[in-house]
Order: C-alpha cells, then sequence, then structure tokens
C-alpha cells in the first residue's frame, strides 16, 4: 500500500535532511559542470570553426565522440574501464569527480555546437569592421562577437542547464547519493522507494522551476528590445493593436504628459 505519511515526512519533517543535502548536491554537481562545460564549449567552438586542420579535427573527434555515444557508457568507462586501461586496478576516481569529469566533457561537446551556432549568427562583417579599427582576433571575439552572440547562446544554455539538473540521476548508477541515489537507497532499507522517488521528483521540479526563473530574467536582460517591450506593456490595447488609444492609468505617457 502506498504510504503518503512517508512522502510528508520526508518533504516536510525530515531530521536529519535526506534529500535536501541530495538536492544540494545534485545542484553543486549540475553548477560545476556547465561552467566547466561552457568553458570547454567555448575552445572547442573556436577550434571547429577553425581553418587550421591540427584544430579543426581534433575539436571534430572530440564532439563526435561525446555527442555519439551515451552519457551513463561515458561514465562507466571513466569509473570501471580507466583502471583496466592504465592496468592498475586500486586506480578508481571518487565518486563526485568521476562524475564531474564524464558531465563536463559530454557538456562540453554540446556547448561547443551551441557556441558555434551562436558565433556563426553574427554578421561576418563585425569581426571585419573591429579589425579595421586594429582589434586582434581576440579582442574582438570577446568585446564584439561573443556579446553579440550570447543572446543565442543563452536560451539552449539555459536549456542544456536544466537537462543537466535532471541528468545527474545517473550519478546514482556508481552510488553516488544525489536525489535519485537517496531515494534508491534509503527506500530500498524500507521498501519505500516508490514513495522516495516521488519526493526526489518534487526536489527536481523545484530546482528546475527555479532555474525557468533565472532564465526567464537572464533572457530578459539580454533582450535588445526590453525598453520597446516595457513602453507597448504600459500602452492600452487599442493602442497596441489600433495605433491609438491613451495610455493605461499611471503608464509612462501619464508621468509623461503630467510634466
Amino acid at each position: 500500500m502506498f504510504q503518503w505519511d512517508t512522502v510528508w515526512h520526508f518533504l516536510f519533517s525530515d531530521p536529519n535532511h535526506l534529500f535536501l543535502l541530495a538536492a544540494w548536491r545534485t545542484l553543486w554537481i549540475s553548477v560545476v559542470a556547465q561552467f566547466i562545460g561552457v568553458i570547454l564549449g567555448l575552445f572547442l567552438a573556436l577550434m571547429r570553426m577553425s581553418r587550421f586542420p591540427y584544430l579543426n579535427w581534433p575539436a571534430r573527434a572530440y564532439i563526435w565522440f561525446f555527442r555519439g555515444s551515451p552519457l551513463l557508457v561515458q561514465v562507466l568507462l571513466l569509473w570501471d574501464g580507466l583502471p583496466r586501461i592504465i592496468n592498475n586496478p586500486d586506480f578508481l576516481l571518487p565518486d563526485f569527480a568521476c562524475i564531474l569529469v564524464a558531465f563536463s566533457l559530454n557538456e562540453g561537446a554540446y556547448m561547443a555546437e551551441i557556441v558555434r551556432a551562436g558565433i556563426t549568427s553574427v554578421d561576418a562583417g563585425q569581426m571585419e569592421a573591429a579589425k579595421s579599427l586594429g582589434m586582434r582576433f581576440a579582442l574582438a571575439m570577446r568585446r564584439i562577437i561573443l556579446p553579440q552572440a550570447a543572446r543565442v547562446i543563452i536560451p539552449p544554455l539555459g536549456n542544456e542547464f536544466n537537462n543537466m539538473l535532471k541528468t545527474t540521476s545517473i550519478a546514482s548508477v556508481i552510488g553516488l547519493l544525489e536525489l535519485t541515489g537517496t531515494a534508491e537507497v534509503y527506500g530500498s532499507q524500507n521498501f519505500v522507494i516508490f514513495e522516495l522517488l516521488i519526493v526526489a521528483t518534487v526536489f527536481y521540479l523545484l530546482l528546475t522551476t527555479l532555474w525557468g526563473y533565472i532564465q526567464s530574467w537572464i533572457e530578459n536582460r539580454l533582450d535588445p528590445n526590453r525598453t520597446l517591450k516595457a513602453e507597448l506593456d504600459q500602452k492600452g490595447w487599442a493602442s497596441r493593436m489600433l495605433g491609438f488609444g491613451s495610455p493605461r492609468p499611471g503608464g509612462a505617457g501619464t508621468l509623461a504628459s503630467g510634466r
């Protein structure tokens, strides 16, 4: 029989804060892996776009491997296969280090394609204009290209981080006690795995919902038309749709007319 009291206990009155600790572990693994993945992706994207084969082809091979093989397999290869490759059975990475390395390397491949799409979305004339002003490639990329590409990069980057929060559940296969691992380990002891998986799902939903609000705020800050949208929001529906009508009471037009 399903035990709702177990769900409420671990959600609201768990004295050991098992799932709060597991949620924190899930969050910091996601943040660190995503950050490293973004840095790797930036360098891989620049290598991928290079005209030099010794930079282009290694980046292509990296992206091909990590995008073409399952993340779970990559984790197991690093966890169990690395000691076999170096012929040292006693060499084992800590579980959190294994997860961080595997997740970061995998995310770097996906971010490389996202960053490359963002850079190519910027008109080529921007780089030519920057070089005509005497800027070197690195300076032009940092000051001219990447700030414009960020508007294209941020939405898929946000989706990748949202996915990363849920992908951390893979860490449970090597015994790391993130949300899913915590539910499985403590649930199996008392035969309440299903109940604790529901608790873990609630925490996943809380984390992804919170990130959804943060992502929306970041995208709004990077939107070049946000001032225009704010002005339109303060106009009446007739003004927005038909081109006439007074602004809503208290709007920008009311304040302007009072000066």
